[in-house]
């Protein structure tokens, strides 16, 4: 089985020294995508929900840009800085996945610079 990183312009640059998405045979790892506005670079003043939903914006740019989309996630592990958030973060998962919600884990973890969600998947090519 053939193993790459895969990146392109059209991917937001990683926070640190690791790749954005990584290519097994027919299967994208996706890393961990932040609520980080990829046109400004920082994360939204204001609601948990705006922030919430550029991560899901950020989950389908990278899929897209490697070649599959949010149609061809089969699991996710959504990270969440507060419990408080699920209720919130559960209806934007229903809207980006209407169809077939991929299988999910939602652990509550400290998150870097003050992030409050960040999503990483595993989909099809």
């Amino acid at each position: 089985m053939e193993i790459e990183a895969v990146a392109n312009e059209r991917m937001p640059r990683p926070l640190g020294p690791y790749s954005q998405v990584v290519r097994a045979g027919d299967l994208l790892f996706v890393a961990g995508q932040p609520g980080i506005d990829p046109g400004t670079g920082s994360v939204p003043d204001g609601s948990f929900e705006a922030e919430a939903r550029i991560a899901f914006e950020n989950l389908g740019r990278v899929l897209g840009a490697a070649g599959s989309g949010l149609g061809r996630v089969v699991k996710t592990t959504v990270f969440l800085a507060a419990a408080d958030d699920f209720a919130v973060m559960n209806g934007l998962y229903a809207e980006f996945f209407p169809d077939s919600p991929p299988v999910r884990s939602t652990p509550i973890v400290g998150l870097p610079r003050g992030l409050r969600i960040s999503i990483e998947a595993i989909a099809a090519r």
